[in-house]
């Protein structure tokens, strides 16, 4: 196997398309019901690296805002000159929640709960066989629109959990949606691997327990890594992790030596650790 610009145009090695559209609404409902239920002191604690709760729902906001095409006096989405995409979203986000500052907590969730219903029903009627934006932490740009959506979905669900943490709530444990971030999450595992070399055919197994109780398998072709193959055999190597574990690992709310402390790695070490440095944030 040799690594490769991965095909944009035949996305099959990203394995099974995910269906997130008539997940916005109900999220949407969960995150405003915890922004509702915070007393005002709650607000200002720190919800992410730099970040309160705050800032955090702000940047929902810009988020949503973002996908819908909705523009805000004094806040500009131009990359500069020799800009990289990172830097460029670290500071356009910035530069929002600089903007909202000043913005109750009552404003926000008044204009989250607009945006969102807004964005929701945008994405309810999205074509999934069309052409998203770019998923860089899955090796694809651009990206199938449902992982596109997926990612999106994601990107909510992740920053209501720090919301909740940062409040003293545990992960939601509602385990649909929690299956599908982890799902979405799983297709960075070709592009993580991307710099291991390993015969064709071999496979790695990502196993993820209870409640959401999913397996992945990750082949690696003459091509690439890849989601779409079926398994076959006994894989060289497997990786088994709880959900708390696999979804904090890959947004990093913890980091890859803390991740491998806690998982249970069989066959292959090498491989099995390689794909423990999955990232599915833009990070």
């Amino acid at each position: 196997m040799s690594p490769r610009p991965d095909d944009v145009s035949n996305p099959s090695w990203l394995g099974k398309p995910i269906d997130v559209r008539l997940l916005f609404e109900p999220e949407l409902a969960s995150l405003l019901d915890v922004l509702r239920g915070l007393r005002r002191n709650e607000w200002s604690k720190p919800a992410v690296p730099g970040w309160t709760v705050h800032d955090l729902a702000a940047h929902i906001l810009g988020d949503l805002h973002g996908r819908l095409g909705w523009s805000t006096e004094g806040h500009q989405r131009t990359m500069a000159a020799g800009e990289t995409l990172e830097a460029f979203i670290h500071r356009v986000n910035q530069e929002w929640i600089d903007l909202h500052t000043d913005h109750s907590p009552a404003e926000l969730i008044e204009a989250l709960e607009l945006a969102g219903t807004q964005a929701a029903c945008q994405f309810e009627g999205a074509d999934l066989d069309s052409t998203g934006l770019g998923v860089s932490w899955a090796g694809t740009d651009p990206a199938p629109m449902w992982l596109d959506l997926a990612r999106e979905f994601t990107e909510y669900w992740t920053h209501r959990q720090q919301i909740r943490h940062a409040t003293g709530r545990d992960t939601d444990p509602e385990p649909n949606a929690l299956s599908v971030v982890l799902d979405t999450f799983m297709r960075a595992l070709p592009h993580t691997l991307r710099h291991t070399p390993a015969p064709a055919g071999t496979q790695l197994q990502v196993v993820i327990g209870e409640p959401a109780a999913v397996t992945w398998t990750v082949t690696a072709t003459a091509d690439r890594w890849s989601l779409a193959a079926a398994p076959r055999g006994r894989p060289a190597a497997s990786v088994r992790l709880d959900p708390e574990t696999a979804w904090r690992l890959c947004t990093r709310g913890i980091d890859p030596s803390t991740a491998l402390a806690r998982v249970r790695i069989s066959g292959e070490r090498r491989i099995a650790e390689a794909a423990c440095q999955i990232v599915s944030i833009v990070y």
